[in-house]
């Protein structure tokens, strides 16, 4: 393995590795409360789900290499896999949820949307009425969890009302799920190149699935997105390039052949169709 990819390595930190400073938990499922200043010099990934409401807040998040500033009623949303660091000032009021992904299928229906919509929108700001609702589910699952028996149905209750919440504010602050929101046909054509992504490049095959022609799925995709079906697939596939070359796991050749690409060259070439750099380029910067 060449040296920068050596060097791009991101370490991959489970639950347990925060169980120590919990606020309270159980096996599934991690509280934490955060008050002042708090740094992340490097970044790391985590094997689960955080949902993080910050309720007066300063600083930077950085997010799969994107800087978000940090400010009072906001809340993030990370999942697996995706890479993180922070800088947390000194007067922050935060409430975190770590949650292990079998626990979090219960609950994963009530985020509305597709999973990549929030991984390309980690960070949504609230109305103070959202807040509100949410700093009040936060605190009910902590007091719950807290219980010598607390009750995973009522927690997996609560968590779902802070996903319909999460995914309302969201549908408010960005257009893309105001689109799909409203056109259901998209949505479920997001929904299916987040599960075929890897091995489906071509609109028939989604079109197909549809029951409707590949025309006509390019026809909705350019009056309601701004562009053609092709290139929503091509971006999919292009932020999972970013985030597997971000990570250090995998050579480039490995990154290709995960993404669907038999051929390196081809992967390089449509990389840089995309991003205007090569996957070494990409990395190199990093």
């Amino acid at each position: 393995m060449a040296k920068h990819e050596t060097e791009a390595r991101v370490p991959i930190i489970g639950l347990d590795g925060f169980r120590e400073g919990q606020t309270a938990g159980r096996e599934e499922l991690l509280f934490n409360e955060i008050h002042g200043e708090r740094h992340i010099e490097k970044p790391h990934k985590h094997d689960f789900f955080i949902i993080m409401l910050f309720d007066k807040a300063e600083g930077v998040h950085t997010i799969d290499s994107v800087d978000y500033t940090i400010s009072d009623r906001q809340i993030h949303v990370l999942f697996p896999g995706q890479m993180h660091k922070w800088y947390i000032g000194s007067k922050t009021i935060a409430y975190q949820l770590m949650v292990e992904r079998p626990f979090f299928e219960h609950f994963a229906p009530f985020f509305r949307f597709s999973f990549t919509n929030y991984q390309n929108h980690p960070v949504i700001d609230l109305t103070e009425d959202a807040c509100d609702q949410l700093r009040y589910e936060f605190d009910a699952i902590k007091k719950e969890l807290r219980r010598d028996s607390s009750l995973a149905t009522l927690i997996t209750a609560r968590a779902g009302t802070i996903a319909a919440i999460v995914s309302r504010e969201a549908e408010y602050a960005f257009t893309e799920f105001k689109v799909y929101q409203s056109n259901p046909r998209l949505a479920k054509f997001n929904m299916l190149i987040d599960e075929y992504f890897k091995q489906q490049k071509f609109v028939m095959f989604y079109a197909e699935k549809l029951h409707i022609s590949a025309n006509y799925l390019n026809i909705l995709c350019k009056k309601h997105l701004k562009i053609s079906a092709t290139e929503l697939i091509h971006q999919r596939v292009c932020v999972e390039a970013r985030r597997l070359l971000q990570s250090g796991d995998l050579s480039i050749k490995e990154i290709g052949f995960e993404l669907g690409f038999t051929d390196n060259a081809y992967f390089s070439n449509f990389f840089k169709s995309q991003t205007g750099m090569t996957p070494t380029e990409f990395r190199e910067k990093l």
